[in-house]
């Protein structure tokens, strides 16, 4: 199951709000913005597969990740939930609407279309991956690791 930071609403109003982060973030990134928006309703900013306190996958597809989600919003209780997704949080939460609609009340997607596009993000994770972890202990030295290829 992913991880999953709870914001307990102050005064349930609404359904529960799920955050889906995109592809270099984390639940935490939410973190303001869930806290502010628990005023009315609860909010469960998850970490998605690969990412963040979240189980590490051999795969990275739409269709699981989707899965994931379902997972998260079964155990959340019988409800609706309402679902924002950001990026590839928003592809994946397109992908859980087509597939297992009855899970979501209403649904936000941001800052991504429904096409496919040409363009991937394969050279700044070979990037990333070539770096040597050990070796780096801040972030300006991780951005400079990634200058030399980036």
């Amino acid at each position: 199951m992913l991880a999953m930071i709870r914001h307990p609403a102050a005064k349930a109003e609404a359904p529960t709000l799920v955050i889906a982060h995109g592809l270099y973030g984390s639940g935490r990134n939410w973190g303001v913005i869930a806290r502010r928006l628990s005023d009315r309703r609860e909010v469960v900013a998850v970490d998605m597969r690969n990412h963040g306190e979240s189980p590490r996958a051999a795969t990275q597809s739409y269709p699981d990740m989707a899965g994931d989600l379902a997972e998260v919003i079964e155990s959340l209780g019988p409800e609706p939930v309402d679902l924002l997704g950001h990026s590839m949080g928003g592809k994946t939460a397109m992908q859980l609407a087509l597939t297992r609609p009855d899970l979501i009340r209403r649904l936000v997607v941001a800052d991504i279309a429904p096409v496919a596009y040409s363009h991937d993000q394969s050279r700044n994770a070979r990037a990333m991956a070539g770096i040597d972890l050990s070796r780096i202990t801040t972030r300006a030295e991780a951005d400079a690791a990634l200058a030399l290829s980036i």
